[in-house]
């Protein structure tokens, strides 16, 4: 699928990440036959998935038969090229997953692990998601979120700028205020 430029297929990669955690459900529907397949309809290549402590295994593939072709890792020294090079981002909750995707301007959809018992990161993600920043997912509902993002919908995400909570805390610590 990928649309082909001067002959050559292009590369469309979804990016799967757990981070150090170990969140099989999340592999487990990503390595799905239904989400795979409505990724590859949507124009996806390669489905590429960063397991973290887990123990499901997902079905590697070279996508040689017209399906989408499918590898896996446990862990990296770094995953920011793996973003850079995503077409889309898969992510679980994580705070830093979430900014470090969204600071590269790569849309993203967030699962929510929902077996973590006091789940500050699900409201982050869904606050992020009503800002239209991102799209907020469980296991069970992603492949209904894949089948009916809309990535041009998306906002990109701008920081913020700290320096007014930084000089509230440093005046509270009593240090001097900068000029």
């Amino acid at each position: 699928m990928g649309e082909a430029r001067d002959g050559v297929k292009v590369k469309r990669v979804v990016f799967v990440t757990v981070g150090t955690t170990c969140f099989d459900a999340l592999v487990k529907v990503a390595d799905c036959q239904e989400v795979k397949d409505e990724l590859y309809r949507r124009g996806y290549t390669d489905l590429l998935i960063q397991m973290g402590r887990g123990s499901y295994l997902p079905a590697k593939s070279t996508g040689d038969d017209g399906s989408l072709a499918v590898d896996y890792f446990t862990f990296s020294s770094s995953i920011v090229d793996h973003l850079r090079s995503a077409s889309l981002v898969i992510s679980h909750a994580g705070s830093g997953s979430i900014f470090e995707t969204l600071q590269l301007g790569k849309p993203l959809i967030v699962v929510v692990n929902e077996d973590l018992m006091d789940n500050h990161q699900s409201e982050l993600a869904e606050e992020l998601a009503e800002r239209k920043h991102l799209y907020c997912s469980r296991p069970l509902t992603l492949h209904q979120t894949i089948a009916s993002m809309d990535l041009n919908s998306l906002v990109p995400y701008t920081p913020g700028d700290a320096t007014p909570v930084a000089k509230l805390i440093n005046r509270f610590l009593g240090f001097p205020e900068e000029s």
